[in-house]
Protein backbone atom coordinates (compact mmCIF):
# COMPACT_ATOMS: atom_id res chain seq x y z
CA UNK A 1 0.00 0.00 0.00
CA UNK A 2 1.43 3.64 -0.68
CA UNK A 3 1.52 6.08 1.78
CA UNK A 4 0.46 9.53 1.29
CA UNK A 5 3.24 11.31 -0.80
CA UNK A 6 2.87 15.10 1.37
CA UNK A 7 5.58 16.85 1.73
CA UNK A 8 7.34 13.59 -0.30
CA UNK A 9 10.48 15.91 -1.06
CA UNK A 10 13.60 15.22 -3.46
CA UNK A 11 16.78 16.60 -2.69
CA UNK A 12 19.78 17.54 -5.44
CA UNK A 13 22.90 19.17 -3.93
CA UNK A 14 25.72 20.51 -6.06
CA UNK A 15 27.91 23.21 -6.55
CA UNK A 16 26.02 24.92 -9.51
CA UNK A 17 28.61 26.65 -11.10
CA UNK A 18 26.88 27.46 -12.75
CA UNK A 19 23.56 25.54 -12.28
CA UNK A 20 22.47 24.44 -15.87
CA UNK A 21 19.31 22.20 -17.95
CA UNK A 22 21.14 19.06 -16.62
CA UNK A 23 20.91 19.84 -13.43
CA UNK A 24 17.37 20.63 -13.86
CA UNK A 25 16.45 18.00 -16.38
CA UNK A 26 17.55 15.52 -13.28
CA UNK A 27 15.33 17.37 -10.78
CA UNK A 28 12.37 16.92 -12.83
CA UNK A 29 12.35 13.45 -14.06
CA UNK A 30 12.36 12.69 -10.49
CA UNK A 31 9.80 14.90 -9.69
CA UNK A 32 7.25 14.48 -12.85
CA UNK A 33 8.15 10.20 -12.09
CA UNK A 34 7.62 9.77 -7.99
CA UNK A 35 4.86 12.66 -8.08
CA UNK A 36 7.31 14.77 -5.40
CA UNK A 37 5.96 17.53 -3.68
CA UNK A 38 8.84 19.38 -3.80
CA UNK A 39 12.37 19.12 -5.02
CA UNK A 40 15.10 20.90 -3.23
CA UNK A 41 18.09 22.68 -5.43
CA UNK A 42 20.71 23.02 -1.97
CA UNK A 43 23.96 24.77 -3.36
CA UNK A 44 27.01 23.52 -1.70
CA UNK A 45 29.11 26.33 -0.05
CA UNK A 46 32.44 24.23 1.33
CA UNK A 47 32.57 20.61 -0.69
CA UNK A 48 34.59 18.31 0.51
CA UNK A 49 35.25 15.69 -2.44
CA UNK A 50 36.44 18.95 -4.74
CA UNK A 51 37.82 22.00 -4.95
CA UNK A 52 35.94 25.29 -3.38
CA UNK A 53 34.42 26.80 -6.71
CA UNK A 54 36.03 30.49 -7.79
CA UNK A 55 32.23 31.74 -7.91
CA UNK A 56 31.10 33.25 -4.91
CA UNK A 57 28.07 30.75 -2.88
CA UNK A 58 25.64 34.69 -3.26
CA UNK A 59 26.43 34.30 -7.10
CA UNK A 60 25.47 29.83 -7.36
CA UNK A 61 22.91 31.11 -4.74
CA UNK A 62 20.79 33.77 -7.15
CA UNK A 63 21.42 31.71 -10.04
CA UNK A 64 19.85 28.31 -8.26
CA UNK A 65 17.20 30.71 -7.26
CA UNK A 66 16.69 32.03 -11.03
CA UNK A 67 16.56 28.94 -12.24
CA UNK A 68 13.49 27.55 -9.79
CA UNK A 69 11.48 30.55 -11.16
CA UNK A 70 7.76 29.43 -12.53
CA UNK A 71 8.79 25.95 -11.96
CA UNK A 72 6.45 23.99 -10.09
CA UNK A 73 7.56 22.56 -6.70
CA UNK A 74 11.01 23.43 -7.22
CA UNK A 75 12.92 25.47 -4.43
CA UNK A 76 16.24 26.58 -3.37
CA UNK A 77 17.40 25.82 0.26
CA UNK A 78 20.49 28.09 1.46
CA UNK A 79 20.93 25.94 4.28
CA UNK A 80 24.68 24.68 3.21
CA UNK A 81 25.57 28.43 1.99
CA UNK A 82 24.50 29.56 5.45
CA UNK A 83 26.88 27.81 7.51
CA UNK A 84 30.48 28.42 7.20
CA UNK A 85 31.63 24.43 7.74
CA UNK A 86 31.50 21.74 5.13
CA UNK A 87 28.94 20.69 3.45
CA UNK A 88 28.07 17.16 3.94
CA UNK A 89 25.18 15.30 2.63
CA UNK A 90 24.35 13.54 5.78
CA UNK A 91 23.82 16.96 7.48
CA UNK A 92 21.92 18.31 5.19
CA UNK A 93 19.46 15.42 4.84
CA UNK A 94 19.11 15.52 8.53
CA UNK A 95 17.86 19.04 8.24
CA UNK A 96 15.31 18.31 5.33
CA UNK A 97 14.12 15.32 7.37
CA UNK A 98 13.49 17.67 10.23
CA UNK A 99 11.30 19.67 8.28
CA UNK A 100 9.08 17.38 6.38
CA UNK A 101 8.48 14.52 9.53
CA UNK A 102 9.25 10.86 9.80
CA UNK A 103 6.91 9.33 7.19
CA UNK A 104 7.26 11.12 4.43
CA UNK A 105 9.31 10.01 1.30
CA UNK A 106 12.54 11.75 0.89
CA UNK A 107 15.02 11.19 -2.17
CA UNK A 108 18.39 12.04 -2.73
CA UNK A 109 18.95 12.78 -6.21
CA UNK A 110 22.05 12.09 -7.58
CA UNK A 111 24.66 10.71 -10.45
CA UNK A 112 25.77 7.39 -11.28
CA UNK A 113 29.38 8.80 -11.01
CA UNK A 114 28.70 9.88 -7.40
CA UNK A 115 27.31 6.52 -6.51
CA UNK A 116 29.71 4.77 -7.62
CA UNK A 117 31.78 6.76 -4.62
CA UNK A 118 29.08 6.25 -2.44
CA UNK A 119 30.81 4.12 0.12
CA UNK A 120 33.62 6.72 0.39
CA UNK A 121 30.95 9.23 1.56
CA UNK A 122 30.72 10.47 5.34
CA UNK A 123 28.22 8.42 7.33
CA UNK A 124 27.05 6.81 3.94
CA UNK A 125 25.27 4.18 6.20
CA UNK A 126 22.86 6.80 7.60
CA UNK A 127 21.94 8.31 4.66
CA UNK A 128 20.12 5.38 3.75
CA UNK A 129 18.39 5.77 7.17
CA UNK A 130 16.88 8.52 6.25
CA UNK A 131 16.46 9.04 3.03
CA UNK A 132 16.27 6.88 -0.73
CA UNK A 133 18.67 7.28 -3.56
CA UNK A 134 17.62 8.29 -7.05
CA UNK A 135 20.76 7.37 -9.31
CA UNK A 136 20.89 8.44 -12.54
CA UNK A 137 22.48 6.69 -15.43
CA UNK A 138 23.04 8.16 -18.74
CA UNK A 139 24.76 6.40 -21.59
CA UNK A 140 28.16 5.63 -21.09
CA UNK A 141 27.86 5.73 -17.33
CA UNK A 142 30.42 3.18 -15.74
CA UNK A 143 28.22 1.13 -13.07
CA UNK A 144 29.51 -0.05 -9.70
CA UNK A 145 32.24 -3.01 -10.00
CA UNK A 146 31.13 -6.65 -9.00
CA UNK A 147 33.27 -6.72 -5.37
CA UNK A 148 32.31 -3.07 -4.65
CA UNK A 149 30.14 -1.97 -1.65
CA UNK A 150 27.80 0.17 -3.84
CA UNK A 151 27.45 -3.48 -6.31
CA UNK A 152 25.74 -4.80 -3.00
CA UNK A 153 23.55 -1.82 -1.85
CA UNK A 154 22.24 -2.51 -5.69
CA UNK A 155 21.68 -6.22 -5.10
CA UNK A 156 20.21 -5.65 -1.66
CA UNK A 157 18.06 -2.31 -2.27
CA UNK A 158 17.56 -1.83 -5.91
CA UNK A 159 13.65 -1.59 -7.10
CA UNK A 160 11.24 -0.07 -9.45
CA UNK A 161 10.57 3.76 -9.00
CA UNK A 162 7.07 3.28 -7.30
CA UNK A 163 8.26 1.60 -4.46
CA UNK A 164 10.19 4.92 -3.09
CA UNK A 165 6.54 6.66 -2.57
CA UNK A 166 5.77 3.83 0.10
CA UNK A 167 8.08 3.85 2.19
CA UNK A 168 10.32 6.83 3.59
CA UNK A 169 14.04 5.99 3.05
CA UNK A 170 16.56 3.05 2.18
CA UNK A 171 15.46 1.87 -1.21
CA UNK A 172 17.82 2.76 -4.43
CA UNK A 173 16.22 3.21 -7.68
CA UNK A 174 18.00 3.35 -10.71
CA UNK A 175 16.84 5.58 -13.62
CA UNK A 176 17.87 5.22 -17.31
CA UNK A 177 17.76 9.34 -17.39
CA UNK A 178 18.00 11.61 -20.39
CA UNK A 179 20.86 11.72 -21.94
CA UNK A 180 22.27 15.49 -21.72
CA UNK A 181 26.13 16.28 -22.58
CA UNK A 182 26.46 19.26 -20.28
CA UNK A 183 29.06 20.10 -17.76
CA UNK A 184 29.49 23.00 -15.80
CA UNK A 185 33.05 22.73 -16.19
CA UNK A 186 32.38 23.38 -19.91
CA UNK A 187 29.78 25.96 -20.04
CA UNK A 188 32.79 27.74 -18.14
CA UNK A 189 35.20 27.32 -20.49
CA UNK A 190 32.93 28.16 -23.41
CA UNK A 191 31.51 31.73 -21.87
CA UNK A 192 35.77 32.51 -21.67
CA UNK A 193 36.36 31.46 -24.92
CA UNK A 194 33.23 33.91 -26.22
CA UNK A 195 30.91 30.89 -27.10
CA UNK A 196 27.15 31.15 -25.98
CA UNK A 197 25.82 28.97 -23.59
CA UNK A 198 22.06 29.71 -24.46
CA UNK A 199 19.30 26.66 -24.43
CA UNK A 200 22.37 25.07 -22.14
CA UNK A 201 21.18 27.03 -19.16
CA UNK A 202 18.20 28.82 -17.97
CA UNK A 203 17.95 32.48 -20.18
CA UNK A 204 17.99 34.10 -16.46
CA UNK A 205 20.62 32.60 -15.24
CA UNK A 206 22.44 33.75 -18.76
CA UNK A 207 21.50 37.17 -17.92
CA UNK A 208 22.95 37.01 -14.80
CA UNK A 209 25.69 35.79 -15.56
CA UNK A 210 26.45 38.64 -18.42
CA UNK A 211 24.98 41.30 -15.76
CA UNK A 212 27.96 39.80 -13.16
CA UNK A 213 30.60 39.42 -15.79
CA UNK A 214 31.22 36.09 -14.05
CA UNK A 215 33.24 33.29 -15.60
CA UNK A 216 35.21 35.37 -17.61
CA UNK A 217 32.27 37.14 -20.02
CA UNK A 218 33.13 40.15 -21.63
CA UNK A 219 30.86 42.66 -23.59
CA UNK A 220 32.61 42.04 -26.61
CA UNK A 221 32.79 38.32 -27.41
CA UNK A 222 30.89 35.84 -29.14
CA UNK A 223 29.05 34.54 -26.58
CA UNK A 224 26.72 38.07 -26.47
CA UNK A 225 23.91 36.67 -27.96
Amino acid sequence: MVISATNATGVLGGTFDPIHTGHLRLAWEAKSRLDLDFVRLVPCHLPTHRESPDTTAKHRLTMAELSCIGVPGFEVDNWEITRNEPSYSISTLQHVREQIGDDAPLVFIMGMDAFNQFSSWHEWQTILQIAHLWVAHRPGNKLPEDDTTEHQLLQQLQTEADALKGCPSGKIHVHETTALDISATKLRQQIAEGITPRFLLPDAVWAYIQQNKLYGYRNDNRSND
